[in-house]
Parts: C-alpha cells; structure tokens; sequence
C-alpha cells in the first residue's frame, strides 16, 4: 500500500533513471570521437545531454528531499477513511509514463486506490487495450471502465462484479466545446459534467442540476500541505450521501480528463 511519500521517493528514482540514461550517448560521443573522429566539435553534441542529466539529477535530489519530509509528518498522521468511496474528498495525482496510473490518496497521506489499465484475463467482450480499471488501496479492482466509439466517445462503467451501471458520452458542439453527459444503465440521462479545458475545474452534476462532485487545480487547504507538498494537486470531491455504484459511474469522467484529453 503506497503512501503519499512512496510516490515522490518513486518519482524521484524516475528522473535519477532519466539523468543515468542521458549519460549514455555522451559516453558514447566522448568514445566515439576521441577514439575514431578526433574532432573537438563533435564534443558539443554533449552539452544537452549533459543538461538533461544535471536538471534531471537535480529534480531527483529535490523531489528525495520532499519524500524523507513528508515520511516525517507521516508519522503523527491519522487514518481516516477506511474506503475510497468512503471519502469525501480524494487527491489525485497522475503518473504519465509508458504505463500511466492516475493515484488517489486520502488526505492522511495514504494510497485510497488507483485508475490504470486493466489487463486481466476472463474478459471476452473486453477490449483490454481501451480498458482501465479502478483498485483499491488493496490492489482489488472496484470496478471498469471501457472506452468505445470514435466520433462519440463513451466511457461504459461496470462494477466489479462485471455489471454494467451506465456510462459517460462526449460529444462534439463545435470548436473546443464538447457536450459530457451521463446516462444510467437504461439509458436515461442522469446529470452532466462541465469544465474548461484552459484550466483544471470540471464539476458533475446531477438532473436537478445540483453539484455531486468536482476536480480541481489550486485549491488544496493548507492543512495538507505536509504531505502534499505541491499547492496545485488536484482535488476531487464527491457527494457522500451517493452510494458506491453512484460513485463509480460518476468518476468515469477521470478517465476523459486524465487518460483521453491531457
């Protein structure tokens, strides 16, 4: 179960792989020439590899330095809830790699679950390679989520149990605007999700056009700040008074913002 300092330390060791590796085709240059070209221009193709590895070893030190800070504060940090869908609020960090993972933690400082792509087996009508999936902090899939269409992209959602519980539909109004809507399993609609894309403030209503939940950048309280040091970590909110299936489908919308548009 990864704790909040577990990510950076695992995000540091990222940009130390990244500046060992720019180091490579220096060596690689620098052998190269002195042993075949002998031409002392040729050493200047080194100098932005030489960059990239000193920033990259620079951000591995600071985000080192953030990991061992907030291990400390972890340690008169309390548990509060004991279930994602148990809380109300989430942070959410995501990880763009060669196998992107959006994580959410609970304010506490601990690993609440986490979106990534699903590739289990026993899913025949499944498209694995367009299928993502919600586990918690147990690593035990909560739900799924599969991507389908093309000029209407749909997001189905399924509980764990496989069950189809609805799904979220974009479609194109024009010029940057795109129409979010979520239907329920029959099809009916039941609410909406709207946010600018320029900046991280998307709200999920429901028919009656009330707020039952929300993401966004910048306004994480201060309180938290020990153990996320970043200001501009994303916060999503969800109703409380919704049940788990409720819950699910509404945070289908994860999977547009975070995997499909950015």
């Amino acid at each position: 179960m990864m704790k909040i300092n577990e990510y950076y330390r695992d995000t540091a060791h990222m940009h130390l792989n990244g500046s060992i590796a720019s180091l490579v085709p220096t060596i690689m240059i620098v052998i190269g020439n002195l042993s075949v070209l002998k031409n002392n221009n040729i050493m200047l193709l080194t100098i932005p590899f030489l960059i990239y590895s000193f920033i990259s070893f620079q951000i591995y030190l600071f985000r080192m330095r953030q990991s061992i800070a907030i291990r400390r504060n972890l340690q008169s940090s309390k548990r509060t809830a004991k279930s994602i869908f148990d809380a109300r609020h989430l942070l959410v960090l995501f990880r763009n790699s060669q196998s992107s993972c959006l994580f959410l933690y609970f304010p506490d400082g601990h690993l609440a679950g986490q979106i990534k792509k699903y590739k289990g087996t026993g899913l025949k009508r499944f498209k694995l390679s367009r299928t993502y999936a919600l586990y918690n902090m147990e690593d035990q899939v909560q739900g799924f989520f599969k991507l389908t269409g093309k000029k209407v992209l749909k997001i189905e959602v399924y509980d764990n149990n496989r069950t189809f519980l609805g799904e979220f539909e974009k479609k194109s109004k024009g010029f940057l605007q795109d129409k979010k809507e979520l239907m329920d399993q029959s099809g009916k609609y039941i609410g909406m999700v709207e946010g600018a894309k320029a900046f991280m403030d998307v709200h999920v209503y429901d028919p009656k056009n009330q707020e039952v939940g929300r993401l966004r950048r910048g306004w994480m309280p201060m309180e938290w700040s020990p153990l996320f040091p970043e200001p501009n970590t994303p916060v999503l909110s969800i109703r409380e008074s919704m049940s788990e299936s409720e819950k699910l489908l509404r945070m289908s919308f994860l999977i547009n913002e975070f995997f499909v548009e950015r």
